[in-house]
């Protein structure tokens, strides 16, 4: 394609006199998987909700399909942004409302299916991501930490979007459960061909969902690259970061 699906330019977010984000520049190309690393506080929430919208930059470019959505009249906006999914750090199910409205809110807030419909088509999804029909009326309470991630995943996928968001996949999660939500994500993104972006501290997670990555740090990316080189990097600032080196260039505020 002659242009990315999404494209970041020059992005900055202050909260008072902090700097999160200064001057982000990062293309992440259609059908690919990015993964964006950085320590805490470096910005990685700051830059998905940025392009999701629940946070106003104070300056710079996000295109989605060459379009800047920063600049767009508000409605088109909201269409080009209509085209992500997201899957929230801790699943951000309502404990209120059964199991399968969970998977079909969105389409039902977005009036894309009539409520009578609903339903079968949450069982439909939730059996994409290897839960059974009889899940679809529990309450999220009544979930595992993994089953809830799995509804989560299952809420995203939904609408079939063209741009998938993970914040935090494999947080809270065994080894092995981490993995597979990692094979559920990845055979997901691949069977909808959609592009995607996940934030995480996990490499293994990281090399197993991704196809590109970049590297937050003192608000910019300093580094990008395949995914399957984070562990190899010879860049000093990723080499701490993936190996937990408590020496190096990263410097944490400890208090005292």
């Amino acid at each position: 394609m002659s242009q990315p699906k999404i494209r970041i330019r020059g992005l900055k977010k202050a909260f008072g006199s902090k700097i999160v984000l200064d001057g982000v520049d990062l293309d992440i190309e259609h059908g690919t998987a990015m993964v964006v690393i950085g320590g805490s506080g470096t910005g990685k929430s700051v830059l998905i909700k940025s392009v999701l919208g629940l946070i106003t930059p104070d300056a710079g470019v996000i295109e989605i399909d060459g379009e800047d959505v920063l600049k767009a009249h508000p409605k088109r906006a909201r269409e080009l942004r209509a085209q992500i999914g997201m899957l929230f750090q801790n699943g951000a199910l309502f404990d209120s409302l059964p199991v399968w409205e969970n998977v079909a809110f969105g389409l039902l807030a977005q009036k894309r299916i009539k409520r009578a419909s609903a339903r079968d088509k949450a069982t439909e999804v939730l059996a994409q991501v290897g839960l059974d029909a009889s899940v679809a009326d529990l309450s999220p309470s009544e979930l595992s930490g993994g089953m809830q991630k799995r509804v989560g995943l299952a809420r995203a996928i939904a609408s079939e979007p063209a741009i998938m968001f993970f914040d935090e996949p494999t947080t809270g999660l065994d080894p092995i459960m981490g993995a597979v939500i990692d094979e559920l994500i990845v055979d997901c993104v691949k069977r909808l061909g959609s592009t995607s972006i996940a934030i995480t501290h996990d490499m293994a997670s990281a090399q197993r969902i991704g196809d590109d990555a970049a590297m937050l740090y003192q608000g910019r990316v300093s580094w990008t690259g395949p995914a399957d080189e984070l562990m190899t990097s010879t860049d000093p600032v990723v080499d701490q970061f993936t190996h937990g080196r408590s020496q190096g260039p990263i410097k944490m505020a400890l208090r005292k």
